[in-house]
């Protein structure tokens, strides 16, 4: 039985679809079968990073009961996609989703959903529908706000939250510690992913960066995360100059550690 697994941001821009569909890449190469599901109804993009511009049945088709779940599926490279319809301006039911994908944990290993930057009912959807959840920030004081928000929304409805997703960090003076996101969260980061032009790049060829750069430092942290979210040693090795020098492991190398401590050896 798979597990669904929701990552979302209250705060536009933040690159939570780019985050879903490297990352869900990364899963895919470790050998699992994974779905993306497009959950921002409103402003849905996720097809878009994969060259799935104007698909012919949509998640939208399906929770209006007007096309089967099946053929709203399409296959991408080594991954699936079901994608939304970006000319529908269709009202979804927070509920709607999750009677709907609910039935496919027993087709995938991983289902990651694309949820919208939204508290109201879209954002509400990936709530209910997932089984953990990841929030992709940035670190500043605007992303971190809305993300407090999101989060509060999250513990209210019982939904297991796994960690933080820290995207576009130029390790800069003026951005926000690790230490000072955590301690207003009180959720652990899980993976830094840096500023990346390469990013963009990879997105204008429709590829994910982790297939597009695959030796880059934000792939290599993609891939640590997706071996741990299943439950296999980290794959990718690199000079530890840190144990070189005999200095404490990175603080979302620890929480790695410990969430797949807490997955898999309980």
């Amino acid at each position: 039985m798979g597990k669904i697994i929701g990552i979302m941001s209250l705060k536009g821009g933040v690159g939570k679809t780019s985050v879903v569909a490297s990352l869900g890449s990364a899963i895919a190469e470790l050998g699992k079968k994974v779905l993306l599901v497009d959950a921002n109804f409103s402003a849905p993009n996720l097809g878009i990073h994969f060259n799935l511009i104007d698909p012919v049945v949509t998640l939208h088709d399906v929770l209006r009961r007007k096309a089967n779940l099946n053929d709203a599926i399409y296959a991408v490279g080594e991954l699936d996609i079901l994608p939304s319809s970006i000319f529908s301006d269709d009202v979804i039911g927070p509920l709607r989703l999750k009677e709907q994908i609910r039935s496919l944990k027993k087709r995938y290993d991983i289902i990651l959903i694309d949820s919208s930057p939204s508290i109201g009912d879209e954002g509400l959807a990936t709530l209910f529908a997932s089984d953990e959840i990841f929030f992709v920030i940035n670190p500043d004081h605007a992303s971190l706000s809305n993300t407090i928000k999101t989060i509060n929304r999250a513990h209210e409805r019982g939904t297991v939250i796994n960690g933080l997703i820290l995207n576009k960090v130029h390790d800069k003076d003026f951005e926000l510690t690790l230490e000072q996101i955590e301690s207003t969260t009180n959720v652990p980061i899980m993976a830094v992913l840096p500023f990346d032009i390469k990013v963009l790049e990879a997105q204008s060829k429709f590829i994910p960066s982790v297939q597009y750069k695959p030796n880059s430092p934000g792939s290599r942290e993609y891939k640590k995360l997706a071996a741990t979210l299943i439950g296999e040693p980290e794959r990718v090795k690199s000079f530890d100059w840190r144990a070189l020098f005999r200095m404490a492991p990175r603080k979302e190398e620890v929480n790695r550690e410990i969430l797949y401590e807490r997955l898999f050896k309980d």
